[in-house]
């Protein structure tokens, strides 16, 4: 019988295999603007080579693309004002376009900072060509949210048939547990969706009771 640590670490490796193994980009902050995409628009603005963020779109839009970016460098010599509404228009045309080819919502330009902790974690691991400290804050982070739910769980299990009440509350805790790590199992198996699925179209088995 494995302890509850080495199910933990066991789930943890196969969600890091599927990352691995799956062609999909975790670009949850690509509406940022200090995320990824925004940051490869910064840098074809101030190179004027729109190269870098051609592969953040699919082909069929690259015409697009190009005609704002174009209206933006011109109006980079126009002066300031003119040079940050057609900047702002750049970035949100680029990230609407690429939310679009990923089947997700654009809902507009987020500020800076808003990126969640794993997230800024992932793209430090990139620089630094290193990924311990982001397997480290991904496994206190799985290890904890089973280790909660299999609690609440095993100390109510205790009582589910002392009442009717107390029979409802173990049920709700099982749910939530068996739920909780069914959906690590299934990213792990790369059935995680990028972005937010369509609604009606999601891929993910649903857990029946």
């Amino acid at each position: 019988m494995k302890s509850i640590n080495q199910v933990v670490f066991m789930i943890v490796a196969a969600v890091w295999f599927g990352l691995l193994v799956t062609p999909q980009f975790a670009a949850a902050h690509c509406d940022t603007l200090d995320g990824p995409v925004i940051k490869d628009a910064r840098s074809a603005l101030e190179k004027k080579d729109i190269t870098p963020v051609l592969k953040w779109v699919q082909t069929k839009d690259e015409a697009q693309l190009q005609k704002v970016f174009k209206q933006a460098l011109v109006a980079a010599k126009k002066g300031t004002k003119d040079q940050e509404q057609s900047e702002h228009h750049f970035f949100e045309t680029l990230v609407k376009i690429h939310r679009a080819g990923e089947g997700a919502p654009f809902t507009g330009l987020k500020p800076a900072g808003e990126v969640e902790p794993v997230i800024v974690a992932a793209d430090t691991a990139l620089v630094s060509d290193s990924a311990e400290e982001l397997i480290k804050l991904v496994t206190d982070s799985v290890a904890k949210g089973v280790h909660e739910r299999h609690s609440r769980a095993v100390e109510l299990y205790k009582h589910k048939d002392e009442s009717v009440e107390a029979g409802r509350k173990y049920v709700e805790a099982y749910v939530e547990y068996t739920h909780y790590v069914e959906r690590l199992q299934q990213d792990a198996e790369g059935h995680a969706a990028h972005h937010q699925e369509p609604a009606g179209k999601s891929t993910v088995k649903k857990h029946a009771h």
